[in-house]
C-alpha cells in the first residue's frame, strides 16, 4: 500500500507520533518540553522516525535532514544539562526543538503529496507548484512559530536575549 516497504512503515508509524505530541506541546506550553512525559515520548518517537531515515531514503537530501535532526534532537534535549549557560539553555532547547518540528514536517508533507490518494498521487514531480507552496507555508511556519516563542520566553522571563550572562 502507497508503496511503501516494511522498514518505511516501521519509519512512518514511529515518527508518526511526534507531530500529535509536538502538537501537544506547542498549544499547552507554547514550545517542546524536552523532559516532560510527552517530551520524552517525543524524542523517542523522532529518534525512530530520523534513525531509520537513513534505511528508506531515496533522496540525498534525506540524509542530510536525517543527519541534522538527529543532531538538533540530541542538542535540544541536552543543552539543558549544560552548566554556565542559565536563561539562555530554554531559548537553545525551544529552537532546537522546533527545527526538529520542521524538519519531521517537511518531508511528512512531501511524501504524503506524493503517495495520496494510493495510486494517483497529489504530486508527481518535486517541483510541484502544490509541493513547493505546502513547503514554503511551513517555512513561514517555522519563522512566525519561532518568533512568537522568542516573545512569549522573553516575557516569561526565562530567556534574557541580548543582554549579558
Amino acid at each position: 500500500m502507497f508503496g511503501i516497504s516494511p522498514i518505511g512503515w516501521v519509519h512512518t508509524l514511529g515518527s508518526l507520533p511526534a507531530i500529535p505530541l509536538a502538537l501537544y506541546m506547542f498549544v499547552r506550553h507554547g514550545r517542546i518540553v524536552p523532559w516532560s512525559t510527552a517530551g520524552v515520548a517525543y524524542f523517542v518517537s523522532m529518534l525512530i522516525g530520523a534513525a531509520t531515515a537513513f534505511l528508506v531514503a531515496h533522496q540525498p537530501v534525506s540524509y542530510v535532514i536525517g543527519a541534522v535532526t538527529i543532531i538538533l534532537l540530541v542538542a535540544g534535549y541536552g543543552v539543558g544539562l549544560l552548566p554556565g549557560l542559565g536563561r539562555s539553555r530554554r531559548l537553545a532547547e525551544t529552537v532546537c526543538l522546533s527545527l526538529t518540528v520542521f524538519l519531521l514536517m517537511v518531508p511528512t508533507v512531501t511524501e504524503t503529496l506524493r503517495r495520496v490518494p494510493d495510486g494517483h498521487p497529489l504530486v508527481t514531480d518535486l517541483k510541484s507548484p502544490l509541493l513547493l507552496g505546502a513547503q514554503a507555508s511551513l517555512l513561514v511556519l517555522l519563522v512566525i512559530g519561532l518568533a512568537a516563542q522568542i516573545v512569549y520566553l522573553r516575557r516569561q522571563g526565562k530567556v534574557a536575549v541580548g543582554q549579558p550572562h
